[in-house]
């Protein structure tokens, strides 16, 4: 059974389900958006200013999903500078349970369908070597701007949680959760770490709505001044034992001080006390992006996999 309509808080629920399974099986095959943590993270954030534009498609197997497709097309960003950015190309978002791989070919094909005339662009894992042979017949090439330095392809990263070091703090910082700060704090926190951003108070509406979300999860460093200086969401798996730092974001003032490290560490306790054994946090791999990388790996984290960045023409058909 198939079906095509627009993303709903359901179907993210089903989606982080088949990328439970996919955890647990292959770990190595879970994709640039597809998940546990990103799922809820973009459907949240996104869902108020884009929700409209999406598509998707849910493929079944005795009641269980087992494959989707979500598909952006051309959209404006608009930031809260007043800033606007034109995407003018396509994007999916996807994931195919590996007992189900020969799925791949329906995914593609309804992509082109979605997206005809359009340039497509689509982020399959590296190590997902049977995908990556469909989708090159299916005309799709490395997408040349993510070769570079300043590329923009994805790795994902890992540690367990067994031993954690205690974080610590300049004098005069503190730790908060957003249930404690409250959304007003929560939202400026990211629009100063991201600015400009398209982020808005609707928007972690959204992202509170998702079921994988939990404001005591929700971390924040409160300077002294009361500016909530850095801040990072974690997205708990419970029946992986994992959880995923999504987004992780410092106030540009206050950098450099250690307060990132400092959080992510306090996060990973956190995080343990509430069952998860395992962390995971994404940046991007390429080597002009060093400070995010080199952030993680100050604290033990180490790649686990990457993305294949790929891209499709208008002229390829």
């Amino acid at each position: 059974m198939t079906s095509f309509e627009l993303v709903t808080a359901a179907d993210v629920q089903l989606m982080q389900g088949l990328a439970q399974r996919v955890t647990a099986m292959r770990p190595d095959l879970v994709n640039s958006d597809a998940s546990y943590g990103e799922l809820a993270w973009n459907w949240g954030k996104g869902h108020a200013g884009d929700g409209a534009s999406w598509r998707r498609r849910l493929w079944f197997s005795g009641g269980d999903l087992v494959a989707w497709g979500w598909a952006h097309p051309p959209h404006q960003v608009r930031r809260n500078d007043g800033s606007v950015k034109d995407v003018t190309g396509a994007y999916l978002a996807y994931q195919v349970h590996p007992g189900h791989a020969g799925l791949i070919d329906e995914v593609i094909d309804w992509y082109d369908g979605t997206a005809a005339g359009l340039e497509r662009t689509v982020l399959p894992g590296a190590a997902d070597e049977f995908a990556l042979k469909r989708w090159a017949a299916h005309g799709y090439v490395t997408d040349p701007a993510a070769l570079g330095d300043t590329g923009s392809w994805t790795q994902l990263n890992g540690r367990d949680l067994t031993d954690v070091e205690q974080p610590v703090l300049p004098d005069g910082f503190r730790f908060r959760t957003a249930e404690e700060a409250g959304p007003k704090a929560a939202v400026q926190a990211h629009l100063d770490a991201w600015a400009p951003s398209p982020y808005t108070a609707e928007s972690y509406q959204g992202v509170r709505r998702t079921a994988a979300y939990r404001g005591d999860l929700h971390i924040l460093v409160e300077a002294p001044d009361a500016t909530m200086a850095s801040s990072t969401i974690m997205w708990l798996d419970e029946a992986n034992k994992t959880a995923e730092f999504e987004p992780v974001g410092t106030h540009p003032d206050y950098r450099r001080r250690g307060l990132a490290r400092a959080m992510l560490l306090h996060g990973m306790r956190l995080a343990r006390a509430a069952g998860a054994t395992h962390m995971t946090v994404a940046c991007l791999g390429a080597p002009g992006h060093p400070k995010a990388r080199g952030l993680y790996y100050s604290v033990g984290f180490r790649e686990l996999s990457r993305d294949a960045p790929l891209i499709k023409t208008k002229t390829a058909g």
